[in-house]
């Protein structure tokens, strides 16, 4: 498939991608994966509150269309602790360890060529037409505890000296979600990265910091911390230990996306829940909550 017309000005960012892995030939198995590699790709518009280079696209293929967003390797700012040219492949690694566990947190997201170069392509999520159906994922309250259907992760200021304690939703895709992070190491959890679809559900982006070899974990989903993981999460672990072992598809495919040393962290991250048996709690050795936190 040949690209979309050059575009007439360049992204900000590296002039040249720093080698990324070619995307994969064959699509791993969603139809919407197959769409978003093999679809011709048109820009639309940029995101510009966005802190890289984030593109939103139509997509075309075989009679099919769809709305999606291109990160373009060549519009990834570097950062001290990831080495450059490596966002992409990190936000497609985490579609894939996401996929592999079965609960559909990430928008189906591919590696591919395309009007900018090599880029991350992910699935666009359409908000609800209603906000009846935007379930209420965090707050802010200013008592003492969390009240019922709530879990707490701190103190936050809102200014004036006034302190309110900032809560999550006890949901379980939300619980899901924070088991994916410990998995995947992310070091970037917000709440703006919280997107809800139609009918309640909402879904997980921007996984760029992940993976790193070193603890990163910074998320505002503390609320579980300590407390045992449920049955359901030890079964999928220990579903994804098998899918990580050398020689099947998942590792492989991995090995496209991320180095030696962070898929063998990965696989220690796996293992240390399954030892544990409990959400992780924060490390006090790296900030435990990103900021700004939306």
């Amino acid at each position: 498939m040949e690209s979309a017309a050059e575009p007439a000005t360049p992204l900000p960012g590296p002039a040249r991608a720093q080698d990324p892995p070619a995307a994969a030939s064959e699509p791993a198995g969603n139809p919407s994966d197959a769409l978003l590699a093999e679809g011709e790709l048109t820009v639309r518009g940029r995101i510009e509150e966005a802190s890289n280079a984030v593109l939103y696209c139509t997509v075309a293929y075989d009679g099919q269309s769809a709305a999606c967003v291109y990160k373009p390797v060549a519009g990834e700012r570097p950062l001290w602790d990831f080495p450059d040219g490596t966002l992409a492949q990190r936000e497609v690694a985490a579609y894939e360890v996401s996929r592999a566990c079965g609960w559909d947190l990430i928008p189906p997201t591919v590696l591919r060529d395309g009007p900018y170069g090599t880029g991350m392509v992910q699935e666009w999520i359409d908000p609800p037409e209603s906000s009846e159906e935007v379930p209420e994922l965090l707050a802010l309250v200013e008592d003492e505890g969390p009240g019922p259907g709530w879990k707490a992760v701190g103190l936050a200021q809102i200014g004036e000296g006034r302190t309110a304690l900032l809560v999550h939703a006890d949901h379980p895709r939300l619980r899901r979600l924070a088991v994916l992070d410990a998995v995947i190491n992310n070091g970037d959890r917000k709440g703006g990265h919280l997107l809800p679809g139609a009918g309640g559900e909402f879904f997980a982006i921007d996984h760029g910091v992940t993976f790193n070899a070193e603890d990163k974990l910074r998320t505002l989903l503390w609320g579980w911390a300590g407390e045992p993981l449920t049955d359901e999460t030890l079964e999928v672990l220990r579903g994804l230990e098998r899918a990580l072992a050398a020689g099947r598809p998942l590792a492989a495919r991995l090995a496209e996306l991320i180095t030696d040393a962070e898929t063998e962290a990965l696989r220690a991250r796996v293992a240390g829940l399954l030892r544990s048996g409990r959400h992780p709690e924060p490390s006090g050795e790296w900030p435990a909550i990103p900021w700004p936190p939306v």
